[in-house]
């Protein structure tokens, strides 16, 4: 079974029962249905079209729903307009549902976690991660977010800002190499920069291209991750680079500076430095500065302390920590590369150790286990 080609054509699918007069929450379920009866029925016979076999199994799976359904009787007319079998539109609804599902009966982070889960093939538990709070949160705000728009017609899009945070934290969770989503977002976004002339929408396409530039470097072959310092920057895309930095620069010429934007000139910055000990560490404070001053994000904060770390020092990084919450994501293995620069590696061995234990996934722990283990054995242990 292909799952990946399921995954692929599910936002498609949902957006064509969507747009036949289907609620959200009702088409969501029947699309899930139709997906059990292709794991049941594809192994053994695989349509010729995968995509018009999905759209018609799914539009009778909310039928027979509505048919079963008291109050929504009068759905009954819709039978007639049931599809016939066969080759399905070649039409891309995705960047469409992503505007749908931000709709304005919900507020902006509920429409983020609705889409994430409904349209970006996210789990419950990996868009939790994102927002640094308990699954079971994000579970109750997700079940919310379906109630609120349960038999809501879904003619009012969101707004860009929305779609631009979706999208956003798709790349991210593509980009970490849990779910490859990261080329399937950086498309999107092509999309909407091409539909929309908005600063922010070639701020954040900037950043994609500027950070997917980098991808090829930062495994091992052996799977291990690859710190940015040590990347082979020969394997960088530079064509991607180039045109990033060109979109960005564009960008902020407009002087209309935003969160994403802020972000791709640290990105560029990076980019820009032939060694990672020519980085222009003064600069990315300077737009880490930026950036906290536009989101207060704990996490922005978090990357100033290792960017003031580089630029004055690691005990001005580790001041700089000292005033987060220890409890922050990464807060562990950024106070062991702290302490590992200001030659106290008996504390970072034991910081990466203890970072380890907290690794979001197994590729993150399994690098910072191995740091621990090489600060041991230079210590003689």
């Amino acid at each position: 079974m292909d799952e990946a080609l399921l995954r692929s054509l599910t936002p498609s699918v949902l957006g064509i029962l969507v747009r036949r007069g289907a609620d959200f929450a009702a088409a969501e379920d029947a699309v899930q249905e139709a997906l059990i009866e292709a794991v049941r029925v594809w192994p053994a016979d695989l349509p010729r079209d995968a995509k018009g076999w999905l759209v018609t199994v799914a539009w009778r799976k909310f039928l027979d729903a509505t048919r079963a359904d008291a109050s929504r009787r009068r759905r009954e007319e819709l039978v007639d307009e049931e599809p016939a079998p066969g080759p399905a539109p070649a039409t891309d609804d995705t960047l469409q549902l992503y505007f749908l599902c931000a709709h304005p009966s919900l507020t902006p982070s509920s429409a983020v976690a609705l889409t994430l889960r409904a349209v970006g093939g996210l789990t419950t538990r990996q868009i939790a991660q994102a927002y640094l709070v308990p699954e079971a949160t994000m579970a109750q705000r997700i079940s919310r977010a379906k109630r609120t728009v349960s038999g809501v017609r879904f003619d009012q899009p969101g707004d860009v800002a929305t779609v631009l945070r979706v999208l956003y934290l798709v790349f991210n969770e593509g980009y970490s190499g849990d779910v490859d989503l990261a080329a399937e977002a950086i498309r999107l976004t092509r999309q909407l920069a091409a539909a929309i002339d908005h600063p922010e929408v070639a701020g954040l396409l900037a950043l994609m291209l500027l950070h997917h530039a980098r991808r090829a470097s930062r495994t091992a072959p052996d799977g291990g991750l690859v710190p940015l310092a040590e990347q082979d920057r020969g394997r960088w895309d530079t064509e991607s680079i180039a045109e990033g930095v060109e979109i960005l620069q564009a960008a902020l010429a407009r002087d209309r500076l935003g969160e994403f934007q802020a972000q791709a000139a640290v990105a560029a910055l990076h980019a820009d430095a032939p060694t990672a000990e020519e980085t222009d560490w003064v600069q990315i404070v300077e737009w880490y500065d930026e950036l906290a001053r536009l989101t207060d994000s704990p996490v922005v904060r978090l990357n100033r302390a290792v960017a003031v770390g580089e630029a004055d020092g690691p005990r001005a990084g580790l001041a700089a920590l000292a005033a987060l919450d220890d409890s922050l994501p990464r807060h562990t293995a950024v106070a062991a590369y702290l302490h590992e620069r200001d030659g106290d590696l008996e504390a970072a061995a034991r910081l990466y150790a203890e970072a380890a234990q907290k690794a979001a996934n197994l590729a993150e722990r399994d690098h910072l286990t191995r740091q621990a283990a090489r600060l041991n054995a230079r210590r003689g242990r």
